[in-house]
């Protein structure tokens, strides 16, 4: 299946930019731990950033995208009463110039759209919840005591459908005029960006004997 198969969410400015290809989808969602949810509430926009979880194998179309939060959350809420975008970005690089007019980021950004349903099913929940937790720390949900009834029923699920997505990416030098290019004596280049993590802190709460996971040593500066 491939990207953007919707008019509404076909790339039209900047197409060059345009990535057609569910790996490309695939490889910015797995390359955040955060997303922007853009819901409705009483009338007025509200842009919200959230955590998420992805299953492609999910049972909606294109696979699902998850969401989460308090069943008092009004953004949750009303989100399922009609239509939803989630945007992700992945920030690569500062592009710089020599003009101002060419400056520009190397990035990777996601825009999801459609109509979430209320996840209801037990074993959908459990799953989506992990795979929330997993986004942030991959292999995490399996280290974690089960879910308390009270915590399930103080927590609204959400299941958005793959289906209507696009992709749009910006890589490599800038893109100069060549007069600015032949006039010199400016610098130009990119400086790459990437997340790194700090250096691990444990609870004070923890037992001694405790051993920091191998899936948190393999995120963390230790």
């Amino acid at each position: 299946m491939q990207l953007s198969p919707t008019p509404r969410s076909a790339i039209r400015r900047g197409k060059i930019r345009a990535r057609t290809d569910r790996a490309d989808l695939a490889d910015v969602l797995a390359s955040s731990r955060i997303c922007h949810l853009g819901v409705v509430v009483d009338g007025c926009v509200r842009v919200l950033p959230t955590a998420f979880g992805v299953d492609f194998d999910g049972p909606d179309r294109g696979g699902s995208l998850y969401l989460h939060g308090s069943v008092a959350a009004r953004s949750l809420v009303d989100a399922p009463t009609g239509e939803i975008c989630v945007t992700v970005t992945v920030l690569d690089g500062l592009v710089l110039a020599r003009s101002a007019f060419h400056h520009s980021m190397n990035y990777r950004s996601a825009v999801v759209l459609g109509t979430p349903r209320v996840v209801t099913d037990e074993a959908e929940r459990a799953l989506a919840l992990d795979a929330i937790v997993d986004q942030v720390v991959d292999g995490r949900s399996t280290h974690l005591r089960a879910h308390t009834k009270k915590e399930l029923a103080a927590t609204v699920v959400l299941a958005l459908p793959l289906y209507e997505a696009s992709v749009k990416a910006r890589a490599g030098d800038p893109v100069d005029d060549a007069s600015d290019i032949d006039a010199g004596g400016v610098w130009a280049g990119v400086v790459p960006i990437a997340e790194t993590t700090g250096k691990l802190r444990t609870s004070a709460d923890v037992e001694p004997e405790v051993a920091v996971p191998q899936h948190v040593l393999d995120v963390a500066d230790a």
